[in-house]
């Protein structure tokens, strides 16, 4: 039962699980920016800190949503990497919002914020990887079969 229950839910167990693991390298990133150099409370520090960390999370999600969760073998990877940043693009633009309005607009914790963004941001990526990103190509049907 569990091993049936394991595949077919397949992929969102392992998407969860390096979603997760994508979740500790944006924070980890994001905290050792705002710890060392960055300033929280400047709204410039807290964008570039939520960039950095998008950019190696990004990095991270891509390799490990192609080879673990997704299993591509898309042989066009220029084409779906530039679909993967896209989509990656919109929700960091999203993210970037959400730690605008929940620190400098409504003073919440730069933590808070963050680990609640996090959380919109999994969802968000999840759909559009799974429906834009690296969606299984249907086989065409043969011209005998549409005769």
């Amino acid at each position: 039962m569990i091993r049936e229950l394991f595949t077919k839910y397949r992929t969102v167990i392992a998407y969860l699980f390096f979603g997760g693991l994508t979740t500790l390298v944006n924070l980890a990133v994001y905290f050792a920016c705002t710890h060392t150099f960055l300033n929280p409370q400047n709204p410039v520090h807290l964008e570039i800190a939520t960039v950095l960390s998008w950019i190696v999370a990004v990095a991270f999600a891509y390799v490990t949503n192609r080879r673990y969760v997704f299993a591509s073998h898309n042989p066009d990877v220029k084409k779906e990497l530039a679909s993967f940043v896209m989509a990656r693009v919109g929700t960091l633009l999203m993210e970037m919002a959400i730690m605008y309005l929940g620190v400098s607009v409504l003073e919440i914790g730069d933590a808070y914020v963050k680990i609640a963004a996090q959380v919109i941001v999994i969802v968000a990526n999840y759909i559009f990887s799974r429906l834009f990103v690296f969606r299984k190509e249907e086989p065409e049907a043969s011209q005998e079969e549409t005769r």
